[in-house]
């Protein structure tokens, strides 16, 4: 019997591994700068995780997650990057852009109107309780 538990021991972590095989990889970035630089890290990471995984024939989730000055990613006025989205949309249905929805109600008070989305921006209550809330669910949070 001490055999038997022993092996069943050893075995586990090998268990567990092939359990969360086919399980998809979950990534949210954060962007809360308006700064073109940090923009392009975010997407160029995406990208990159993206095909990385595609290469190995495995599945990744990527939220990119826009909030307080970063949010200027996502406005149709504003972001300097809107090019890039497109092409994400087009070509990489497994990344998703998440607008936090409390920057933009400070800077519609500011304007006296809503900023326009981009057409590929979800919006979320918060940006960061979106972050919180994704962390508690497994996904990995990365500001680059």
């Amino acid at each position: 019997m001490l055999r038997t538990l022993f092996a069943a021991l050893l075995l586990l972590p090998l268990a567990f591994a092939q359990a969360n095989a086919g399980e998809k990889h979950k990534l949210a970035l954060q962007i809360s700068d308006n700064d073109l630089d940090k923009m392009n890290a975010v997407l160029n990471v995406a990208a990159n995780v993206s095909q990385y995984y595609s290469d190995k024939g495995e599945e990744v989730d990527i939220q990119i997650v826009a909030f307080n000055a970063g949010l200027n990613m996502l406005l149709v006025d504003t972001s300097p990057v809107k090019p890039r989205l497109k092409s994400f949309k087009e070509s990489m249905p497994n990344v998703s852009f998440m607008a936090c929805e409390n920057t933009l109600d400070s800077m519609t008070r500011k304007t006296g109107k809503e900023p326009a989305l981009v057409e590929n921006a979800e919006r979320v209550k918060a940006g960061v309780v979106t972050l919180i809330e994704l962390g508690e669910k497994g996904w990995t949070i990365v500001r680059p």
